[in-house]
């Protein structure tokens, strides 16, 4: 695949790399590639989401399927939507957290099925590039208009067990966890709400909570004291990243364990996934919960999958991606959120307590080294397989994992950039910066 097109989605700069043009081309190819004749399709804030949905709409149309066109809303609703309206394929446009001058198409099958590069995207590409479409039927397709916010809201609404009234901030980076918020309309939530204007050039910081500097301003004003927690949401809602009540990030990985042993009060013996990045801690809390953990590779078209395949409750990524059964196996920032209140109002304790025994390692957090091109990619992986695999457990689920008894590690290729990722974890401080900088010299060597 190139361009564009890409492992997860479509994706690139509006006007020059993804146009109205290969826009309606896309809507050709997505129906001659699925056969789809009912279409769920939303979209965000930027400017150019409406054009690019007149375009996309317009080539599914020439092609006989019926759109249903969902508005403005966040990624989790339109995967509401494409599942309980009954849709055979769904559309969502948004880059998500890339700046105001990007955008994309996320793509499912019925269900919120997610179509990946392996299972549909490169697929797509060739049909685009060759013109190869589907003959165009004599009666042409329509476009209908469904507001799903309200469903959504009361759907997700039904997941709160707020014991107590709360008081939280949100950091909605001008974005649309605005439109996801409106699940915690009616509850004993007191918001205060940052950036809460919609503006697609996102002008306070970009929508990307996994970049720990866009968490500023919503730690100070935690810091300002009588919260219970805060959320900041990414571009399109599909995540989220929250901080404690002393204005302090809670990992990622930490939160899937958190929401996992929550819910496994629930449903007991019930499979949770959490992707190979995260810390030891999930897997011993989901099994000291009464969980069945299982690991899962790293991208929501891999854990959706699995997820499926095993029949798990949730699932939770070290990017802020949360995923819920109960949301068609998709993500869900607003329950998340709810998840995360339920378990703060349940108990007598401030969050920072309440996650201070699930913090029983030391992580180097995901560190980055840019890559000349695939050639390296393979020699530093060939690398730390001779190295690292006859001292540890050694498996390669994405890119190359080795375990020993006081220390792990992860390498693997980003899917979406130049750079290969390295996530490593110890039992001690200095053991995991020893580690780490010797891999580091292995890496970048």
């Amino acid at each position: 695949m190139s361009g564009v097109f890409k492992a997860y989605d479509i994706r690139g700069i509006y006007g020059t790399e993804l146009t109205e043009e290969l826009a309606y081309k896309i809507g050709r190819a997505l129906v001659t590639f699925l056969g789809c004749r009912k279409v769920a399709v939303g979209r965000d804030i930027r400017p150019h989401s409406l054009p690019l949905f007149n375009a996309l709409a317009d080539g599914m149309t020439l092609q006989g399927a019926d759109v249903i066109d969902l508005g403005t809303c966040s990624t989790p609703m339109s995967y509401y939507g494409n599942g309980s309206l009954g849709c055979d394929a769904g559309v969502m446009i948004t880059a998500s957290h890339n700046p105001g001058e990007y955008n994309g198409f996320k793509l499912s099958r019925a269900g919120a099925v997610p179509i990946s590069g392996a299972t549909g995207i490169a697929d797509i590409e060739k049909l685009v590039a060759a013109q190869a479409f589907a003959p165009v039927p004599a009666t042409r397709g329509s476009v209908s208009h469904h507001d799903i916010s309200a469903e959504y809201s009361a759907y997700i609404r039904k997941a709160a067990d707020i014991r107590r009234p709360l008081r939280i901030a949100a950091d909605f980076a001008n974005a649309m966890g605005i439109w996801e918020a409106e699940v915690f309309e009616g509850l004993p939530l007191e918001i205060t709400r940052l950036f809460a204007e919609p503006d697609g050039s996102f002008p306070n910081h970009e929508a990307n909570p996994l970049n720990t500097e866009t968490l500023d301003a919503l730690r100070e004003e935690i810091k300002k004291g009588g919260y219970d927690f805060g959320v900041a949401f990414d571009g399109d809602a599909d995540r989220a990243g929250f901080v404690d009540e002393r204005g302090e990030i809670i990992p990622m990985d930490i939160m899937t364990a958190l929401i996992a042993r929550s819910m496994l009060k629930k449903h007991p013996g019930a499979v949770i996934f959490y992707d190979l990045r995260s810390s030891w801690a999930v897997k011993e809390v989901i099994e000291e919960a009464g969980g069945k953990p299982m690991m899962s590779r790293v991208g929501h078209a891999f854990i959706k999958s699995q997820m499926r395949e095993n029949d798990a409750l949730f699932a939770g990524e070290l990017s802020g991606h949360y995923y819920f059964k109960a949301n068609f196996t998709a993500e869900s920032a607003a329950m998340a959120t709810l998840a995360l209140a339920n378990i703060v109002s349940d108990s007598d304790k401030p969050l920072s307590e309440i996650i201070k025994p699930i913090l029983r390692y030391f992580a180097s957090g995901e560190i980055n080294t840019t890559l000349s091109g695939k050639a390296e990619a393979e020699r530093v992986i060939d690398a730390l397989k001779a190295r690292y695999g006859g001292r540890g457990r050694l498996f390669e689920l994405d890119g190359v994992s080795v375990e020993f008894a006081d220390w792990w590690f992860n390498v693997r290729c980003s899917n979406t950039e130049p750079l290969i990722r390295l996530n490593l974890e110890a039992k001690t401080k200095a053991e995991m910066t020893a580690r780490r900088d010797e891999l580091l010299a292995v890496i970048r060597g």
